[in-house]
């Protein structure tokens, strides 16, 4: 399954930055990065499970904020992009 991770994490202070780049790494470990702050990953359940407690697991939940978008059947989820950005269609054989 595709799921869309989202957050913003308040940097006014040290450990704010900190956390940015924490689930950064985390989202970075498991997905790609298609805006600053927002990630696709290509999932089973068991990984979105792991994935969502990492995060949970790095955030403050009283200054930041994470969305996690689980989109069940990528085949139904239209994604239209523009600019320079290409994204990794996972579904399509790939080349090394």
């Amino acid at each position: 399954m595709l799921v869309i991770v989202c957050y913003d994490v308040n940097t006014e202070d040290r450990a704010g930055r900190r956390r940015l780049r924490r689930v950064a790494k985390v989202c970075e470990s498991t997905g790609q990065r298609v805006q600053k702050s927002v990630f696709e990953c290509q999932v089973t359940l068991a990984q979105m499970d792991l994935l969502e407690r990492r995060l949970l697991a790095e955030v403050n939940l009283d200054s930041d904020c994470l969305r996690l978008y689980r989109m069940a059947d990528t085949r139904g989820c239209e994604v239209r992009e523009y600019g320079r950005f290409k994204a990794t269609d996972f579904e399509d054989p790939l080349v090394l």
